[in-house]
């Protein structure tokens, strides 16, 4: 059966490495910092400002000053720091970030990403997603398989707005993990959620990738 939004988050922390700088993107990707491993050292940096964050605060840890860029409240690791947004930025663009986590509302089977805006609807800004797929070193998207409408969102060629080309290596969905193949520029399915069959998958996906012909189904807790 599909992957609910803490399972995806516990796949996407399979990612982080002892020591990694990391950015978490608004949605599922911030619920990595719940599923940190235990003994990790990990530091995580928010572009309005803050690196050190740690797990969202129970009702009585709350910090209503204390925010991550998608104004959601959070806490603090020992030694998190604050500073300004345009330092922020400069450990963004100056490749000083290992790990971006980010959510997506489209994705090419290049590997292309659209994730910023739907045309006509009012949006603040872009946000941070074009330096961070410019500027980290690698790109891991965290999303749902298919839209609200039940149509695919990994596709042929993004219809949306584009935030970066050929910028994305992986890709956990509630169906299944696909990993970008750079030599034939396809991702590659590499684990399938319990009891989700590679059919479901195929027919649920619009874009070409490759199936090999035997892919595990991806352990969750």
């Amino acid at each position: 059966m599909p992957l609910d939004r803490n399972q995806l988050a516990r796949l996407a922390a399979r990612e982080l490495r002892d020591g990694f700088y990391v950015n978490l993107g608004i949605g599922i990707p911030t619920l990595v910092a719940n599923h940190v491993p235990p003994g990790m050292t990990v530091w995580l940096q928010s572009e309005n400002g803050l690196l050190g964050m740690g797990p969202f605060p129970t009702d009585a840890e709350v910090d209503a000053d204390l925010i991550n860029a998608g104004k959601q409240t959070v806490t603090g690791v020992s030694g998190h720091s604050f500073f300004s947004s345009s330092d922020s930025f400069g450990m963004i663009r100056g490749g000083h970030i290992d790990l971006a986590i980010l959510g997506a509302m489209e994705v090419s089977q290049e590997g292309d990403l659209a994730n910023w805006m739907i045309p006509g609807k009012m949006i603040k800004g872009m946000g941070g997603a074009m330096d961070l797929v410019a500027g980290v070193r690698r790109r891991v998207v965290v999303m749902e398989h298919c839209n609200k409408k039940g149509e695919p969102k990994i596709l042929p060629r993004c219809t949306l707005p584009l935030t970066g080309l050929r910028c994305i290596d992986l890709v956990i969905t509630d169906l299944c993990v696909l990993e970008m193949d750079d030599s034939r520029r396809r991702f590659v399915l590499k684990e399938r959620a319990p009891g989700v069959s590679t059919e479901e998958i195929r027919e649920k996906t619009a874009a070409e990738i490759v199936i090999p012909g035997d892919v595990p189904e991806a352990i969750v807790d």
